[in-house]
């Protein structure tokens, strides 16, 4: 399995405010079914910045961008996607490319 971290934002750009809404209430029903199927671990949502953040639990990023544009709402938000790892993956100390 694979972890991501995802803030979603707001981008309604195409749309009225109204059938953003609609989208997004689409969408936070979608994001409720994928957290109960286990591919969401986390939702919360960032207080002030119009935002929220799923830490999402999937094979693949293939898979992950599946589901963020199945999403009702996904066409209508801006991503910012990040990988995880648990800090037992990484090694400081490990050598790796000489930068």
């Amino acid at each position: 399995m694979a972890l991501f971290a995802v803030i979603a934002k707001r981008a309604p750009v195409g749309i009225s405010i109204e059938e953003f809404q609609e989208k997004l209430a689409e969408g936070f029903r979608y994001t409720q079914e994928l957290q109960e199927k286990g591919l969401i671990r986390d939702r919360w949502i960032l207080v002030g910045a119009s935002a929220g953040l799923n830490i999402y639990d999937v094979e693949s990023h293939e898979q992950l961008m599946q589901l963020l544009y199945r999403s009702p709402a996904g066409l209508h938000l801006d991503f910012e996607v990040y990988p995880l790892i648990s800090p037992p993956s990484y090694d400081p100390t490990a050598e790796g490319p000489a930068h």
